[in-house]
């Protein structure tokens, strides 16, 4: 009985951190969710980026590449990346389930353009806008 209570206890605990988990992850709106998808990239944690991204493999494959490049930064260009603030330049709405997003960061000040799309009543990124290959124009 002694072993019992603690391993229920601890089941709980796991269904509840994975809950609360799923729950950091959902953006409120379109601009909400390429915020909260640059911050997790800014602070280099790329398993929280993956959560706000459209899952499939090309654009696991563009955020592999981001993560890589900032593997080979400075500690300082880490930090100041880190420390950056993101700065929204402009919002085009594509349709009532597509925006796109213009923005930069207080750091490079580099003007840049994210997609998110609404799939299953959630706001996420899909990168395969934002490298060259693909048409910006839509």
């Amino acid at each position: 009985m002694r072993m019992r209570i603690p391993l229920a206890f601890c089941m709980i605990l796991f269904a509840a951190a994975c809950n609360s988990n799923d729950e950091e992850t959902v953006s409120e709106n379109d601009v909400d969710a390429a915020r909260n998808f640059i911050s997790a990239v800014l602070h280099s944690d790329f398993d929280k980026a993956t959560a706000y991204m459209v899952p499939d493999s090309l654009n696991q494959e563009y955020l592999d590449i981001t993560r890589r490049s900032f593997e080979r930064k400075s500690p300082d260009e880490k930090r100041y990346y880190s420390e950056a603030s993101i700065n929204i330049h402009g919002i085009r709405q594509v349709s009532d389930s597509a925006t796109v997003v213009h923005y930069s960061n207080s750091f490079k000040k580099i003007k840049d353009s994210l997609k998110v799309v609404k799939l299953n009543d959630r706001w996420l990124i899909d990168l395969k806008y934002s490298f060259p290959a693909n048409n910006k124009a839509e």
